[in-house]
């Protein structure tokens, strides 16, 4: 897997919504409960419990998205006897609203980081091309396609959906759309982190790729915990929208310098 840590492709105004969307998920996951526990790596059972109550209520369940019918017993955060205490929910949900909430929440630190960190490199550029409130509109509509269909696809599935990712898999797709030959530099693991300028094509189909791939079960141990479909459908969900604002998009600039670690050579017209 590569990872991504700039494009060649200045945006001409400041992205405020990606800015906002990458502060607000970063306070919601700093008050999240369970963050104390999730950073030593040593969970109570209380916290697990509280955790698991928090997730309930807010998360995103693909079985409450097909059904629309929430469950009978969900986590308290209450503990008793060495496990959760379950009782009927003392809230009113609306699964309709918990694919939105959902957005915001994360797993954990590599989760937050790893979402952020691709939606500050393409998310400016995209915010840029559609403005702000059309990019904010955006961002939620991949979002909700994504938990959409990953629920479709899993109707019975009882397990919390959270995290940013297909809404920024939305993102993605857009840029492999209006960009495809925006340069990106990327580190490679191979013995060390190589760093290579690449094509966003190149950057973004493989990423698309390895989703498809792992959605399959194949080739990753967390297939079961990880929604890689949901990506799968945020991202061509980012294309399809983004499509009609191709033919007015510019190119991004030719990239000078270093290309695939080594100095480009110079060009001469005539």
């Amino acid at each position: 897997m590569v990872i991504p840590v700039h494009d060649v492709n200045p945006a001409r105004r400041t992205p405020v919504v990606t800015y906002a969307l990458i502060a607000v998920n970063v306070f919601v996951f700093l008050f999240m409960p369970g963050l104390s526990g999730s950073v030593a790596g040593d969970s109570t059972l209380a916290q697990t419990c509280h955790l698991h109550a928090f997730l309930e209520h807010y998360a995103a369940v693909p079985r409450e998205l097909i059904h629309d019918q929430l469950p009978r017993l969900v986590p308290t955060g209450d503990v008793r006897d060495g496990g959760c205490v379950l009782a009927p929910p003392g809230y009113e949900k609306s699964p309709q609203l918990s694919v939105f909430t959902a957005m915001f929440l994360h797993g954990g630190w590599l989760h937050l980081l790893g979402n952020m960190l691709f939606l500050l490199i393409f998310g400016n550029n995209i915010e840029d091309r559609m403005g702000h409130v059309r990019f904010a509109l955006f961002y939620v509509a991949c979002g909700y396609a994504a938990s959409y269909g990953f629920a479709l696809l899993n109707a019975e599935s009882a397990d919390p959906l959270i995290g940013a990712s297909g809404a920024i898999a939305g993102v993605l797709g857009a840029y492999l759309v209006l960009y495809p030959k925006a340069r990106v530099w990327v580190l490679v693991p191979f013995l060390i982190f190589l760093p290579l300028r690449l094509p966003a094509w190149l950057v973004l189909g493989f990423w698309f790729v390895l989703q498809a791939v792992y959605s399959s079960g194949e080739g990753v141990s967390d297939a079961g915990t990880v929604a890689y479909a949901a990506h799968i459908v945020g991202f061509l969900a980012g294309m399809l929208l983004a499509w009609p604002l191709k033919p007015g998009t510019p190119p991004p600039p030719e990239p000078r310098g270093l290309l695939f670690g080594r100095r480009a050579r110079p060009r001469h017209t005539w």
